[in-house]
């Protein structure tokens, strides 16, 4: 699988979203997706499933160094104590004496972000983290981490698939070697019902979701992390990877409307 390299890491470009899992399906779900080839999984301190994740984690012994582990703070959590604290429950939840990537999941206005990132460059020098970044943020709020702070920023996490417009974000990520991580790459299940998507797929011999997962990860310095708690759907989106599409498949994609957005951060706690 190909990787992206950033700010000292080596992050697979297909990862296992883990949003909305918890417990015991959690836990299957991750040991189902080492099993079948995934090194990239990403979870958070909001999703609450990190002790489910650290048992699949430790069940499937595989090297640490073949793993990718990203986890991120709650915008509740951006004090710099609170940071720590939110860190190292984390970590210890995740049974890990550091992850691969620590992100601040979302922005708050609130927030000191000179702290914010003096205290996630601190873990980072610490060798607990092995990179930072950042979730959701706009490039208004990336300028001010990037340019003001001038923060080494690994990744942007954001929402990303083929009917949503993120150019200008990409612009600004691509002009500073900086990946975009793709979550919803599949617009939360709107994808496999597309026509256009279900036509190329058909060409392919694939679904309209492999498709679109294959269009996101054909894009120089993007990665995708789909949700996929069944083998079957983890194993599909690694098949994706197969796929060759041609200029007349990106051209259709192209046409395609860009304005389905699922998670809308102007509803985000962040921004209340």
């Amino acid at each position: 699988m190909d990787n992206l390299k950033t700010q000292g890491i080596s992050m697979p470009k297909l990862g296992l979203g883990t949003f909305r899992m918890q417990g015991d399906a959690c836990r299957a779900a991750v040991e189902s997706a080492l099993s079948v080839g995934y090194r990239h999984i990403d979870t958070a301190e909001m999703y609450a499933n990190e002790e489910s994740i650290g048992a699949a984690l430790a069940a499937a012994r595989l090297p640490r160094s073949e793993l990718h582990v990203t986890t991120k703070v709650w915008h509740e959590n951006l004090a710099p104590d609170a940071i720590r604290r939110a860190f190292d429950a984390s970590l210890e939840k995740l049974r890990l004496d550091h992850v691969d990537l620590y992100l601040v999941h979302w922005p708050s206005r609130s927030a000191n972000w000179g702290a914010v990132f003096e205290t996630l460059m601190k873990l980072n020098e610490e060798g607990r983290t092995r990179a930072i970044g950042v979730a959701n943020f706009t490039t208004a709020l990336l300028k001010i981490a990037v340019e003001e702070i001038r923060a080494p920023i690994a990744c942007n996490q954001i929402e990303y698939h083929a009917m949503l417009d993120q150019s200008k974000v990409l612009d600004y990520l691509n002009a500073r070697s900086i990946p975009l991580v793709a979550y919803c790459p599949l617009a939360q299940g709107r994808i496999a019902s597309d026509p256009v998507l279900a036509e190329i797929g058909t060409k392919h011999n694939a679904t309209a979701a492999q498709v679109a997962l294959k269009w996101l990860l054909d894009q120089g310095g993007v990665a995708a992390i789909p949700k996929a708690s069944r083998r079957e759907s983890q194993q599909a989106n690694l098949d994706a990877l197969k796929i060759t599409l041609d200029d007349a498949d990106r051209k259709k994609i192209a046409a395609l409307p860009k304005d389905r957005r699922c998670v809308n951060p102007g509803f985000a706690p962040a921004w209340d």
